[in-house]
């Protein structure tokens, strides 16, 4: 690990050298490249940094112990030893945390999509209640959600609805949450009292920059159409809605979220980018032969990651099997209590996998 922490600090202090250089200020690309690994990497540097000092430390007080006879000397060398031992043991772990390989995409903004999945009506409601979960999730993150194109469901919330999310590390915190998602409740429309149970999927994608995704326009077609609100009914009268399809892979991409045309254009070639990438990675990771669950699975209730029970109060997630009894509270946004234990748990089996963790 030491070793590995010296290549780290190595790399810092070449990039320090780099970003100040004519050439690589005269490049913006570039620069911003050198300034966000310098910005990654000095943290864990700081870290390293302490942690030598207190193996430092520790050799010294070790050496102090075997010469000194005096007995207060010694009690007190003790007390300082086990601190010093105490505190290895908090930035080993730290380090190690440092070390984990990380997503490249997790600092990048993000598409958020949800669809109703089983149950109808019932199921576009709940999209519309997992959409205001995660606005006001965004919310509490300081982040900047946008509606790009959503279609009503007939009984009220959303047969579709997909958003942009900008933010700090945005897709590495939303990314647990993608996967089908199912309720157990008595429906608005239920007219004996039955607990139904149905299905939303949540899908989140990496937004992908231009130079990570090359698109042929001469595979795209694009329509416009005049944007349209709740049962149909006309919101301007401009064909400034845009549908983009996509001929080779044959995926759709509409947004209707814009007065303009063009930025319509550029938020759906957004969309259609970040799909195609992940159409990539899925071929890839089948070509390397890894077992790739699709990301929305079937839409099927019994393909789950989490079930929010509302008779019971109880919010479960069964990949974690954790389960929390705050329904309301969870729905009001509070969800970081998920994602830190899903972030926790994917840690521990990448340091596993690594031979950072017995």
């Amino acid at each position: 690990m030491l070793e590995k922490l010296q290549a780290i600090k190595d790399r810092f202090i070449e990039i320090g050298q780099l970003i100040i250089q004519p050439e690589a200020m005269s490049d913006m690309s570039k620069y911003t490249k050198l300034t966000k690994e310098y910005k990654d990497l000095e943290k864990v540097v700081a870290l390293f940094d302490e942690f030598k000092l207190v193996l430092d430390n520790i050799s010294s007080t070790k050496e102090l112990l075997e010469k000194e006879k005096d007995p207060d000397f010694r009690e007190m060398a003790k007390i300082e030893l086990d601190e010093l031992k105490e505190k290895e043991t908090q930035l080993e772990a730290q380090l190690k945390q440092q070390l984990i390989p990380k997503d490249p995409n997790d600092s990048k903004d993000c598409i958020l999509e949800i669809r109703a999945g089983t149950g109808g009506d019932e199921a576009a409601i709940f999209a519309g209640d997992l959409f205001r979960m995660y606005e006001r999730f965004c919310e509490k993150q300081g982040w900047k959600l946008t509606v790009l194109d959503l279609t009503f469901g007939s009984s009220g919330g959303y047969k579709e609805i997909i958003s942009t999310v900008s933010g700090a590390d945005v897709y590495g915190m939303l990314k647990y949450e993608s996967g089908v998602h199912r309720v157990q409740r008595v429906p608005a429309t239920e007219t004996q009292g039955r607990v139904h149970t149905s299905a939303a999927t949540v899908a989140v994608l990496p937004e992908m920059d231009e130079v990570e995704v090359d698109i042929n326009m001469n595979d795209v077609r694009k329509d416009t159409y005049c944007s349209s609100g709740p049962g149909g009914q006309s919101v301007n009268t401009t064909y400034s809605a845009v549908r983009l399809t996509h001929n080779p892979t044959g995926l759709v991409v509409t947004c209707q979220d814009e007065k303009s045309q063009i930025k319509n254009f550029e938020k759906a070639l957004k969309v259609l980018r970040s799909r195609l990438y992940e159409i990539e990675l899925a071929k890839h990771n089948e070509a390397v032969g890894a077992q790739r669950r699709s990301m929305v699975a079937s839409g099927d209730r019994s393909d789950k990651i989490r079930t929010y029970n509302y008779p019971q109060s109880r919010v479960t997630d069964h990949r974690i099997n954790k389960t929390v009894y705050n329904l309301p509270d969870v729905m009001d946004g509070n969800i970081e209590d998920f994602i830190s234990a899903l972030r926790f748990a994917e840690n521990l089996e990448t340091m596993k996998s690594t031979g950072m963790q017995d």
